[in-house]
């Protein structure tokens, strides 16, 4: 006998639906609309087609700005997952000091981003900041405002220790899901502290770390906030990411066609670099699986 299904439970999903389709669906067919048309004001629209799109590929500004934006996420990508991972070893696995490291490591992802942004902007000026100060009597002479690399060191240590907490909590509970049993044959075998993480642990957390991966480049491809706060993405634009030159764009010059298909575009790469990361972690899960 089949099996009736009640179809009626898809009106408890109609309000879900009416939300996305007014936060998301309306204003991604607006974007649309603007690519592919251009207007001079008073809802006179003049059709543009493709043009928007070969000029934001074309674009020396947009080459550059996608390339600091790769260079920045390979960064925090290289420093956060090997860091984040060694924190998650080094935490207590169990008992009050458990307890209080990952309340520890939750604060600073409580943190809004504009305050974070600000935090650091202080901090590194060297008048009132202590980082600045204290380089100062160093005798380093720090200046994020008029030295590109020392907004750059700005700009990623200050992610670093905004979202590293991400990478240790999720390794930490990858490490927490490892059974005892795996340990004590590790013991039985005398297998070395780097056999045990190189075979048991690594591998036990492939699918979070893979998670990790995914927030983190995401976020790291549209990050604005923090570094638009602290260097107002100069010195000249060496920390004008996409995001930051998308709102130039629109905002700054006024060119609504030119930022619609940039936005659209950037838009593509994050669907498209999701798509890969989810691809992946579902063939693992198969894998593991079998």
């Amino acid at each position: 006998m089949d099996k009736v299904q009640n179809n009626r439970a898809w009106f408890l999903v109609l309000p879900v639906l009416v939300l996305v389709a007014f936060s998301a669906v309306i204003p991604l067919m607006t974007v649309v609309n603007y690519s592919l048309q251009d207007t001079f004001g008073n809802n006179v629209f003049f059709w543009e087609g493709l043009g928007w799109f070969e000029d934001v590929l074309t674009s020396s500004r947009v080459h550059a700005a996608f390339g600091r934006q790769l260079a920045f996420s390979a960064i925090i990508l290289a420093i956060q997952i090997p860091l984040g991972i060694a924190i998650a070893l080094c935490m207590p696995k169990r008992g009050v000091w458990a307890s209080v490291c990952l309340v520890l490591m939750a604060l600073p992802l409580l943190i809004p981003w504009n305050v974070v942004g600000t935090i650091w902007q202080i901090l590194g000026r060297t008048d009132i900041g202590l980082l600045g100060y204290a380089l100062e009597g160093l005798g380093i002479t720090w200046n994020y405002a008029r030295n590109p690399v020392h907004a750059w060191i700005t700009v990623v240590v200050m992610d670093v220790w905004h979202w590293t907490s991400l990478v240790a909590l999720l390794a930490y509970a990858g490490l927490q899901s490892i059974p005892q049993a795996y340990y004590q044959a590790a013991k039985i075998d005398q297998a070395s502290r780097w056999k045990v993480f190189r075979y048991i642990e690594l591998p036990k957390m492939q699918g979070v770390l893979l998670i990790a991966i995914l927030l983190r480049f995401m976020d790291s491809f549209m990050i604005y906030t923090e570094p638009f706060v602290v260097t107002g993405g100069g010195p000249g634009s060496s920390t004008s990411f996409l995001s930051i030159d998308l709102v130039k764009t629109a905002l700054g010059q006024f060119d609504l066609g030119p930022a619609a298909a940039f936005s659209i575009m950037y838009f593509l790469v994050i669907l498209l670099v999701s798509w890969v990361f989810y691809t992946v972690m579902t063939n693992l899960d198969k894998a593991e699986g079998r």
